[in-house]
C-alpha cells in the first residue's frame, strides 16, 4: 500500500512540473527572446537561445519609450486606489456585519447585484462624471474612478464575519466606540483577508488598460499598459522590432515579479485563509 502510494505521489509531481513548466515557458521564452537579435527572430530556423545576449535591447526600449515614468504612474495609482478601496470597504464591511440596521441584507444584495453588471455599461456615466469633475487625462481621475470596488467589499464582509462576536461585544462592555473596535480588532483578526483583497486588486488595477485608455490621453499620465500598447503601435513592423518590444514588455512586468517575491509568503497565506469562504 506504502508503494502504491509513493507511485501516486510520483506521478502528481510529474504532472504538476509539466503544467508548472508549461505556464512558466511562456515568460521565459518572452525573456530570451528580449536578448535575440532580429535575425535570430526571423531566422528560418527557430533557436531556443541567444547566440550572443543582447542586453543593450532594454536600454534602446527605455530610451524610445518613458517605461520608467509608465510604471511609477501604474504602481502609484494602484497603490493609492488599493488603500483607499481597503479604507472605505473596511467601513461598509463592518456596517454590514457588525452593526444592525434595518435592511442591511438587502442592501449589500443591492450592492452585489452590480458587480454582475459588465464594467463596459459604467463607462459612459463615469466618463461624464469625470469630466465634469474636471479629471479628465489626470492620474487623479484614475484614482478617484477606481476607489470603490464591490469584490473588495465582498472579501472583506466574509472576513468581518469571521471575527468572534464575543470579542465585539466585550470590547462595546468595556466602553470601546465602534472606530475603535474596528481598527484595533476587526481589522487585526481579519488581516490575511485584507492582505488578499490588496493584492488582487493592486494587480488588476496595475494591469488595467481599458479605462485608464479612455481618459488619459498625454504620455506623462500613461500607465504601464496604455504606455506598452502605445509603444507597440509606434514600432511600425512588428517582426522587424521584435526584440525591442519583448524587451519592453519584460521591464513592464518586473514590478509584478518583485512584489509577488516580496509577499509571496503572504499571498499564499491569504488564499490559503480564504479558503472556503461562508457567508
Amino acid at each position: 500500500m506504502e508503494k502504491a502510494t509513493r507511485s501516486e505521489r510520483i506521478i502528481l509531481f510529474l504532472i504538476l512540473a509539466f503544467i508548472g513548466v508549461f505556464m512558466v515557458f511562456p515568460m521565459i521564452w518572452m525573456f530570451l527572446s528580449s536578448l535575440k537579435t532580429t535575425e535570430e527572430v526571423l531566422g528560418s530556423t527557430m533557436t531556443f537561445l541567444p547566440s550572443d545576449p543582447q542586453w543593450s535591447n532594454f536600454s534602446g526600449a527605455l530610451e524610445l519609450a518613458p517605461f520608467l515614468r509608465y510604471i511609477w504612474n501604474s504602481f502609484s495609482t494602484a497603490t493609492v486606489i488599493v488603500l483607499a478601496q481597503l479604507f472605505l470597504s473596511s467601513l461598509l464591511a463592518y456596517a454590514l456585519t457588525q452593526m444592525e440596521f434595518r435592511g442591511r441584507n438587502v442592501l449589500f444584495m443591492i450592492i452585489l447585484a452590480t458587480y454582475m453588471l459588465p464594467a463596459a455599461t459604467t463607462y459612459v456615466p463615469s466618463y461624464i462624471i469625470i469630466s465634469r469633475m474636471g479629471l479628465m487625462d489626470s492620474l487623479a481621475g484614475v484614482v478617484v474612478s477606481n476607489i470603490v470596488d464591490v469584490f473588495s467589499l465582498f472579501l472583506l464582509r466574509q472576513g468581518f464575519l469571521k471575527v468572534p462576536g464575543e470579542l465585539i461585544e466585550a470590547a462595546r462592555a468595556d466602553g470601546a466606540s465602534e472606530w475603535r473596535i474596528l481598527w484595533r480588532i476587526v481589522v487585526p483578526t481579519s488581516k490575511n483577508t485584507l492582505i488578499n483583497a490588496a493584492l488582487i486588486s493592486f494587480i488588476g488595477h496595475f494591469n488595467n488598460y481599458l479605462w485608464p485608455s479612455l481618459i488619459t490621453n498625454s504620455e506623462e499620465n500613461f500607465l504601464i499598459s496604455v504606455g506598452l500598447n502605445r509603444f507597440f503601435n509606434s514600432q511600425g513592423a512588428f517582426g522587424q522590432t521584435f526584440p525591442l518590444i519583448m524587451a519592453a514588455t519584460v521591464i513592464s512586468i518586473l514590478p509584478l515579479i518583485i512584489v509577488y517575491f516580496l509577499l509571496q509568503k503572504y499571498f499564499i497565506g491569504a488564499i490559503s485563509s480564504s479558503e472556503g469562504i461562508k457567508g
